[in-house]
């Protein structure tokens, strides 16, 4: 398994750029009949994705194609202040740490679809569920690339709003980790951090989400903190069976379990910043991800 080349080729229609990454935007596209689907959907929170075959490039992409009636709520939220389309806020985010995006726009049945690099290799939660072997000394690396692209999706002027594991595919020698789906992400600017949006994957939401107050793009800290947490010791620090949002109402009431608990060898500057990212207080957090890798700089190995 490995990455598939770039597309080179450009798809026609109004195209949009960010550096050297083209992307291009389309409308009424026949999905049906532009791709051959490979395999089968995989549900996401908003979205099914698909690898496919693109038949105009004869290229393999990944193929994500909205749930019209679950983005129409969540775009809804968001009307009066214009919020940009996922795939131009994943257009936005250039980093070898991140999927690429080649192609966004709407389908001839009014769905919102995206066209990006395929990926073969495992998700990471799947790799964190498994207690994946592929993992061991390999997680340091993992951690930084982690922190890389989330860091680049800042620096774009976004808030992914959605970060865990289950978003980030690994390569098949676990060498590497990409970031994808920007399905709940918004730009990081004071309208769009206003109190109600009660979104994201319940075990990594900060306490601000959850309590319906502002929130700003420390929220990814937060939910990076928990990531790390459980890759490096495949429990949550807050041990739950709920996997609804009840489960994220103890994240300002109960104090995590010491990441040194289930890994009292683990280096202490690592396990230091991991605990600041999951303050209750967004103030107490690294502010930036470059801060984060600042704070474990000097750790050479993870003893895990």
């Amino acid at each position: 398994m490995g990455l598939f080349d770039n597309v080179k080729t450009l798809f026609g229609g109004k195209r949009k750029s960010d550096g050297n990454q083209k992307t291009v935007y389309r409308k009424n596209v026949n999905i049906e009949k532009r791709f051959e689907f490979v395999r089968t959907a995989v549900s996401g929170t908003m979205s099914n994705f698909f690898m496919a075959r693109d038949r105009e490039t004869d290229r393999i992409v990944g193929l994500k194609i909205a749930d019209s009636e679950k983005t129409a709520l969540f775009e809804q939220r968001f009307k009066a202040l214009k919020k940009p389309p996922e795939g131009l806020i994943a257009s936005k985010v250039v980093h070898p740490n991140v999927v690429k995006t080649y192609e966004y726009g709407t389908s001839s049945t009014k769905q919102n679809y995206l066209v990006m690099e395929y990926l073969k290799g495992a998700g990471l939660h799947a790799m964190i569920y498994d207690r994946d072997s592929m993992l061991e000394g390999k997680r340091l690396n993992l951690i930084r690339q982690f922190a890389e692209a989330l860091g680049a999706v800042h620096k774009a002027g976004f808030i992914h709003r959605d970060v865990c594991p289950r978003n980030f595919i690994a390569t098949p020698d676990c060498s590497a980790v990409k970031l994808f789906d920007f399905g709940l992400s918004l730009p990081d600017e004071p309208p769009f951090h206003q109190p109600g949006n009660r979104t994201g994957t319940p075990f990594y939401m900060a306490p601000e989400i959850v309590r319906r107050r502002k929130t700003d793009h420390r929220v990814d800290i937060f939910a990076m903190g928990v990531s790390f947490y459980q890759l490096l010791t495949f429990e949550l620090p807050w041990p739950s069976n709920d996997a609804s949002g009840l489960a994220a109402l103890s994240h300002d009431t109960l104090k995590p379990t010491s990441i040194l608990e289930y890994k009292p060898k683990l280096h202490p500057k690592l396990a230091e910043a991991i605990m600041l990212c999951m303050s209750v207080d967004p103030n107490d957090r690294p502010k930036t991800t470059d801060k984060f890798l600042q704070m474990i700089n000097s750790v050479e190995t993870v003893n895990v």
